[in-house]
């Protein structure tokens, strides 16, 4: 058998670091927008009402399909046996929709993407396989235009298909972080990265919402202006991908490893390999666990900030939307301002400090006035600083405690597991509202994450978890 030669050393000067990562960013710009425009925004109150129409037309066909979606949940009261959309044979009731296919693109992603990091590894292909789930997600994101009528079922399927690419695609992502930046440039590129992911995502946003309060002086319909600003997300998305795609580079696997079959094969045998491994970095553990704890409160946070604005505050839809377009520029700058208190303090303290802050911040909640927009726009101000510096430090801290040449299948099991403890959040949300009937002291319970969260942090080891999986100790960590 020929021996093939090894392959040629990349070059990895500062200069061809800089460009790699320059590029690097641009994906969090692209991508952001398909989180914030569809996810945050417009998808959720567009499509339960495509639902509707589809419940109309299957258990009310003599009511007029507009004045049917519209006083839906009145004859849903007169006719409880009625009112429900088929989803695989199961009776599901609109509102419950969408939570639904967020559920099942949740799962499927507990199930696909540890899959995704380990092939990511073991082909060395990461460039390919970024581009390749960007723009099978993009492409559904811009298919969304054609959801409309009762086609609840076209809308389903292409959200999770968009959500599981984009999941795909950011551990992919977020694995190029310790190739192209050495531990002491780590803080500052991944809170640049974050901190651009918030500006794209805003100014789409914020196009997008001119588009939609401006649709009738533009002679669109509504439906018409929402399905624009899915698509464009996607368009966006596709778009900007080509940048990181030109400037990102793939790095050299071992021979024996760089075969598609075989790297199929051992991504199934090396997920339970890391899973097993885990017991060996006992330190990384216990900061995955930290991370999953003070995370899942700042999900939790953001996840209920809309619902906490309506019911608890009664403020307006306006409010809403604006407060969610300021948080995205101003955490732009939160991002960058963490980042540079990181080389200054020590990463791990401006977490710690960033996790005292939310505590503060949820405990003010408590004491906001009920119909006071600038209160909460003072609250939302304080929540912008902190979000992204948080989860890009984190991200940074994370990825100096896992072995290298390992770094997509661990970046999967951050994924995984962000995405399946957030289910706690929000229990304990819900368990609070059952018992309380309060949003208040729903919010307030968050303090609980941060609390544990932050205390767990601080028993962490990092110099000791760094050096156990054989990476080098920043100068301050």
């Amino acid at each position: 058998m020929p021996v093939s030669a090894p392959p040629a050393a990349l070059d990895d000067s500062p200069g061809a670091r800089r460009r790699e990562q320059r590029g690097w960013y641009f994906y969090d710009w692209a991508n952001s927008a398909f989180y914030t425009v569809v996810i945050s925004v417009f998808l959720g109150p567009y499509l339960i009402p495509v639902a509707k129409t589809a419940a109309c037309a299957k258990d009310f066909p003599t009511v007029a399909s507009g004045t049917c979606v519209d006083t839906f949940d009145s004859l849903v009261l007169r006719h409880p046996g009625l009112g429900y959309v088929d989803v695989l044979g199961a009776d599901i009731r609109p509102a419950a929709y969408f939570g639904l296919i967020t559920t099942i693109a949740v799962f499927l992603q507990i199930l696909v993407l540890p899959v995704v990091g380990a092939l990511a590894d073991h082909t060395g292909r990461k460039k390919e396989l970024l581009g390749g789930f960007a723009y099978v997600g993009a492409l559904a994101a811009m298919c969304l235009f054609f959801v409309e009528g009762d086609r609840y079922l076209l809308g389903g399927v292409l959200f999770i298909l968009a959500n599981l690419a984009y999941g795909a695609s950011v551990v992919v992502y977020d694995s190029f972080l310790p190739q192209i930046s050495t531990p002491e440039e780590r803080d500052g590129v991944s809170s640049r990265g974050w901190a651009i992911g918030y500006l794209g995502g805003g100014l789409l946003l914020a196009l997008n919402l001119v588009l939609y309060l401006q649709h009738e002086s533009l002679g669109l319909a509504q439906g018409m202006a929402v399905r624009i600003c899915m698509a464009s997300a996607g368009l966006w998305w596709a778009t900007f991908t080509i940048i990181p795609l030109l400037r990102l580079r793939n790095r050299p696997v071992p021979a024996h490893e760089s075969t598609a079959l075989r790297s199929v094969g051992g991504s199934f045998r090396q997920l339970g390999r890391t899973l097993a491994e885990l017991r060996r970095y006992p330190l990384t553990l216990l900061f995955l666990i930290a991370y999953l704890v003070y995370n899942d409160g700042v999900q939790t946070v953001i996840g209920n900030s809309a619902a906490f604005a309506s019911e608890a505050l009664k403020l307006s839809q306006d409010v809403q939307i604006t407060a969610i377009l300021m948080v995205q520029f101003v955490a732009f700058f939160g991002a960058l301002l963490l980042g540079r208190l990181a080389r200054s303090f020590g990463t791990k303290r401006t977490v710690l400090a960033s996790l005292v802050l939310w505590t503060a911040i949820v405990a003010m909640a408590m004491f906001v006035a009920e119909g006071q927009a600038l209160q909460f726009y003072l609250m939302a101000f304080a929540i912008a600083i902190v979000l992204g510096g948080t989860q890009a430090l984190s991200r940074s801290l994370f990825s100096l405690v896992i072995p290298r040449g390992r770094e997509a299948e661990y970046f999967s099991l951050l994924q995984i597991s962000d995405k399946g403890s957030a289910f706690i959040g929000s229990l304990t949300i819900t368990l609070a509202l059952q018992f309380t009937n309060s949003y208040r002291i729903a919010i307030l319970s968050m303090v609980v994450f941060f609390v544990i969260g932050f205390v767990l942090l601080a028993v962490t080891n990092l110099p000791r978890a760094i050096r156990a999986a054989g990476n080098e100790v920043p100068g301050r960590i």
